[in-house]
């Protein structure tokens, strides 16, 4: 069946050769769009992925994917684009990975008739990808490289709208086809970070949207490909025009706030509660009455902003510096009083300060990471650790540490703005850290740092915690050694966000826990059977079958709904939502679910468990793909200091989680205080494997679960390369 959505062409890049090339979309629909378009044209096109170990490798193959939601007005998904590839930073090998943004890129590349770009070789020459409509030109992009990411899509934007412009209008040819619309260029682009080819540098699109984790800024800086705009007039072609309509509607009444309403139910109004942590990101998955407002205090008389089809913004135009800036990238910069005053755990106790200058100076390092095209995330514990060791004298002209920066400038813009540039142009502090903080502490012989945990936090494939430790939220630490990167679900752990608020601010919880887990339960369709214990993260219950069930749901629904379908991370899944008398989400329902928003762009007739079942198909390619890297049982493990050391104290306060007590009642209890066991971590792989079906000896996929799935041509190629999993 020819389904609907799709544009109907892939533009494949040689870069190598200066050549493009189109590759009809038909072959790849069974993946659905993004993640599954992307590891599918990486499974075909990159035919030596078992040499390759650096993400910086001129054969590795990286596209970027819409989804058939992209250009429509499906909530929170019509702008979302998935990149993917061989990421760089990721420990121990540079593992096929994943990362998204958010903004217009991908529903204009959608508009100009594709549904992906797919990029491989390495060009002679730094250049840029220039599409218009069906137009598509390679041009010379020499005067662009060195320059900020700002400055490179104004330049692009200017030059689209320069041929024959005229009030306001621009061109969409170099002059042999004429057409004009009032639309700038779409342009996702590099800064020096991904120039230079430090594993920080990041894609960004826009003046706040960034693909930041694994790298994909020093893979585009190592094919010497500084950017790519799109510019179109087409439309989707929709199946069902009016049933999108209507769920749409309908999703705008029952779960969407009002983003002229700032206040927070039940709080009284005062400096210190008009934030509500994770409602202010997206937490509230499709709304709330929260106040759309993000980590960095800002003024609300600015108004929200949202990505293309998005019923609900979450980032907000102001003036000043970090414009559009959201999340933790506003937080990642941390003033020495809070240092001083609070630890460590000042990288998230920050994002509640209303003090205007710290945030005017977190705003100002939000934007110098966003020009400078630098991931800022891995910063945030990153740079706190450099600036404790410069306070113990070991760091600076002579020390152990080699810098010439000003660090008893630390906390000033002015040193935000040598660090960030140093980090961008690998020079003084920026060479150490131009493979990530895991190798510069490895350097300079303070690797126990890591292996400790003390400050820098990298629990697991050399990548930074996001937050949620994996000894207490296990869902999100389980799943992430089960992906490449950190599974980033903020949406599955809403509860988290919405339970522990209530607790700081003194209140009653909306939802109690045993109407929480059942309601998350009668979502996880077709895993958790409507038990409530896939969602008991009790200490007799950290190994279970039932954990093994949560995880496994969760990476299938990533898979095909969020990292496919491009539905927003900051808005699905929808479990549970306050708007709502009965509190039962948007996720799964039958007039406005995920498979309602499918059927009607693409007009074939799913229900939402055949959504789940392509994700496992679509993650079972993934898995495959890391076979053939070489990833075995053993890798999938934590850093020593999950199992060593207690979790003593949760950044956030608290860290209250559903669980059962000995009677089996349920409760919201603080799970701080407890570690991972490496027995048990064992043991719960090998539920996962099982339930999988994977090889429990390697955790490899077998025969008998690719052909279930209809995926027989990859576990031929397993076979071949003597990576295919043995049934048990």
């Amino acid at each position: 069946m020819k389904l609907k959505g799709y544009a109907g062409k892939i533009l494949h890049v040689d870069l190598t050769n200066l050549t493009t090339h189109i590759i009809p979309t038909d072959k790849y629909q069974r993946w659905g769009g993004g993640h599954g378009i992307g590891a599918a044209l990486f499974w075909d096109l990159c035919k030596d992925l078992e040499s390759i170990t650096d993400g910086r490798d001129e054969r590795n193959v990286v596209t970027l994917a819409t989804s058939p939601f992209s250009g429509t007005n499906v909530p929170s998904a019509g702008g979302r684009t998935e990149v993917t590839g061989i990421g760089t930073g990721i420990k121990p090998i540079n593992w096929f990975a994943r990362s998204n943004f958010g903004g217009q890129f991908s529903a204009m590349l959608k508009h100009a008739g594709w549904d992906a770009v797919t990029i491989t070789g390495k060009a002679p020459h730094p250049v840029y990808l220039d599409i218009r409509n069906d137009k598509v030109m390679i041009r010379d992009a020499a005067e662009l490289w060195g320059k900020d990411t700002y400055d490179t899509q104004q330049i692009i934007q200017d030059d689209v709208a320069s041929v024959e412009a005229t009030a306001g209008w621009n061109a969409l040819s170099d002059g042999n086809e004429i057409g004009r619309t009032t639309q700038k260029a779409a342009v996702v682009a590099i800064g020096p970070a991904g120039e230079n080819q430090s594993v920080f540098g990041c894609l960004v699109h826009g003046s706040g949207h960034g693909s930041g984790q694994c790298g994909f800024g020093a893979v585009f800086g190592s094919k010497n490909l500084k950017a790519i705009s799109a510019m179109g007039t087409g439309f989707v072609d929709i199946a069902d025009p009016a049933a999108l309509v209507q769920a749409r509607f309908k999703t705008r009444e029952l779960y969407a706030s009002d983003a002229d309403d700032h206040k927070l139910p039940e709080v009284a109004q005062g400096e210190s509660q008009t934030f509500m942590p994770g409602a202010a990101m997206g937490f509230h998955p499709l709304g709330g009455a929260a106040r759309p407002l993000i980590f960095a205090q800002i003024n609300d008389q600015h108004r929200s902003v949202g990505c293309h089809g998005c019923i609900n913004g979450c980032k907000q135009r102001r003036d000043g510096y970090g414009n559009e800036s959201h999340c933790q990238v506003t937080a990642w910069y941390l003033p020495p009083a809070l240092i001083a005053t609070r630890g460590p755990e000042a990288a998230h106790i920050s994002i509640f300060s209303n003090r205007e200058d710290i945030a005017e100076i977190q705003m100002y390092a939000a934007e110098l990471v966003q020009r400078l095209g630098i991931n800022s995330y891995p910063l945030t514990d990153g740079c706190l650790w450099l600036g404790i060791l410069a306070q113990y004298g070991l760091v600076g002209p002579g020390k152990p540490i080699e810098s010439s920066l000003r660090w008893d400038l630390y906390g000033s813009m002015e040193f935000a703005k040598q660090f960030c540039e140093a980090i961008a142009h690998r020079t003084d502090i920026g060479e150490l850290l131009s493979e990530g903080f895991v190798e510069a502490a490895k350097k300079v012989e303070r690797f126990e740092d890591v292996r400790t945990g003390n400050i820098l936090q990298y629990p697991y494939w050399g990548m930074p915690e996001h937050g949620y430790d994996p000894r207490a939220e296990l869902t999100w630490g389980y799943s992430t050694l089960m992906d490449s990167r950190d599974v980033n679900d903020h949406t599955f752990n809403w509860m988290f966000w919405q339970v522990n608020y209530e607790a700081a601010a003194g209140l009653k919880h909306r939802v109690d826990a045993p109407t929480m887990v059942k309601l998350y339960a009668e979502k996880m369709i077709p895993y958790a059977n409507n038990r409530p214990e896939v969602l008991d993260f009790s200490e007799k219950n950290m190994y279970s079958e039932d954990i093994a069930r949560a995880v496994q749901w969760q990476m299938h629904y990533n898979r095909f709904y969020k990292n496919s379908l491009l539905l927003c991370d900051f808005r699905w899944p929808d479990m549970v939502n306050i708007n709502r008398p009965d509190f039962r989400g948007a996720t799964a329902d039958p007039e406005v679910g995920e498979q309602v928003y499918w059927n009607a762009i693409t007009g074939e007739n799913i229900d939402f468990a055949e959504g789940i079942r392509r994700g496992r198909q679509i993650y079972n390619l993934d898995n495959a793909i890391w076979a053939l890297q070489g990833r075995h049982r053993e890798m999938v493990t934590f850093q020593d200091y999950i199992f060593e050391s207690k979790f003593k104290k949760s950044k956030f306060g608290g860290y209250l989680w559903p669980c059962t007590d000995d009677n089996g009642d349920w409760g919201y209890h603080n799970v701080v205080g407890r570690k991972l066991d490496r027995e048990g971590l064992e043991q719960w792989k090998d539920h996962y494997y099982r339930l999988e079906g994977w090889d429990k000896a390697s955790g490899w996929p077998t025969r008998s679960l690719l052909s279930e799935l209809d995926m027989g041509f990859v576990a031929d190629r397993l076979e071949r390369s003597g990576k295919l999993g043995a049934e048990s």
